[in-house]
């Protein structure tokens, strides 16, 4: 016996138009999508509410903060993930890439010691269906660092693992082209004095000169053995959008300019920005604004990067602020991402797709999750 859902009365968002109408379910699938609504008397009334397909999230590195709560506190790892998905699935993300890092950019960081912790947490979580959200693995490669190939190798092999980004957080590079942005950002996050802080430079420079490409080349070769998608980060210029292109880049990380941007976009490469940078009104690095990039038409993907609630918000601001359609805005945050990384049986609401769904009404002009459905089955 089949196992069957309609949710009714509902605004429905879907590729091209809104329609006010009806979605029945079967066995975790769409399996019909009708105007009007359905007067059976087990239909769901979503009272004229958005049904949205479930957002698909490239990039977060919400998992660090419930594993490391405070500097050098770890909690739990099984416990931290499935808080983390607690926190996903409730700000309507069904599928999401775990972005984890290898190779700390400072010594003192957190990073490298909850690294393996966070991933075995997440794999014994899977294995005993103690999550909400479908989860991914997103390996961040800082390519300056020396262990990061002694770091990598053992973990990419993971079944979840499916995407590798390429990051160079060595000065002048990239997210802080200029030596002042780097001290404001690194000097306060670390707490460092004048001379540790140039100790900190000049040992970050000789690392990314011994090994910053040789890692590039090497991340690549691996990615590319396994089929395993990559990612670019941080581009700033043409010549990062040509290495973004050579490396096989499938989509491009908060490119930090407009010039970066259409560089990416004439080589095919997805444009990824943050939703934190838009609900916030502009970039907390001094870079170029998400929704100036958004303006003129150089977005494709919105990512929560830090802030798992602001996915919803963030496509919905451009949706009032810049005038773009609903169709348009939701396609960032669910169709385009997982478009990006093959994943096709999701990201639209359409017949034979995972009926994965958000059920959504606005006060105030906030978006406000009301239910959240993976395969069909209610999950917040």
């Amino acid at each position: 016996m089949s196992d069957e859902m309609i949710l009714t009365n509902a605004r429905i968002v879907l590729v091209d138009e809104v329609i006010q109408g009806a979605i029945r379910i079967v066995d975790g699938r769409i399996a019909d999508i009708a105007s009007g609504g359905s007067a059976l008397a087990a239909a769901q009334d979503c009272d004229g509410d958005y049904l949205i397909p479930g957002m698909v999230e490239l990039h977060t590195d919400n998992l660090d903060k419930h594993i490391a709560p405070r500097p050098k506190v770890y909690w739990p790892a099984v416990s931290a993930v499935v808080a983390h998905d607690a926190q996903i699935a409730t700000s309507g993300i069904t599928t999401v890439f775990d972005s984890v890092s290898i190779g700390e950019i400072h010594q003192d960081g957190d990073r490298v010691a909850t690294l393996t912790s966070m991933l075995d947490g997440l794999a014994t979580a899977q294995s005993h269906d103690m999550l909400r959200a479908d989860h991914y693995v997103h390996l961040r490669c800082e390519v300056s660092r020396g262990e990061l190939m002694e770091q990598l190798t053992p973990l990419i092999d993971r079944p979840s693992v499916r995407v590798i980004s390429l990051m160079d957080h060595s000065p002048g590079q990239r997210q802080f082209t200029t030596i002042e942005q780097y001290a404001n950002y690194y000097k306060k996050k670390y707490n460092l004095s004048d001379t540790q802080f140039q100790a900190f430079v000049d040992r970050a420079l000789a690392e990314r000169d011994l090994h910053g490409d040789r890692n590039r080349r090497a991340v690549v070769a691996l990615a590319a053995e396994r089929s395993i998608h990559v990612a670019s980060h941080d581009d700033a210029t043409e010549h990062h959008a040509d290495e973004a292109a050579e490396a096989g880049a499938v989509f491009a990380e908060f490119p930090t300019t407009e010039i970066a941007a259409r560089a990416l976009r004439e080589h095919r490469i997805k444009v990824l920005t943050g939703a934190p940078n838009i609900v916030r009104g502009g970039s907390h690095s001094g870079n170029v604004a998400a929704a100036a990039l958004a303006d003129a038409g150089l977005v494709d993907i919105l990512s929560s990067d830090y802030v798992p609630a602001s996915l919803l918000p963030a496509a919905f601001r451009l949706h009032h602020d810049l005038a773009l359609s609903l169709p348009v805005v939701i396609a960032m945050v669910a169709a385009n991402p997982a478009d990006a990384v093959g994943l096709h049986d999701r990201g639209r609401i359409a017949t034979g797709l995972r009926a994965d769904l958000v059920r959504v009404r606005e006060r105030a002009g906030l978006p406000l999750i009301r239910s959240v459905w993976v395969e069909g089955e209610r999950v917040a």
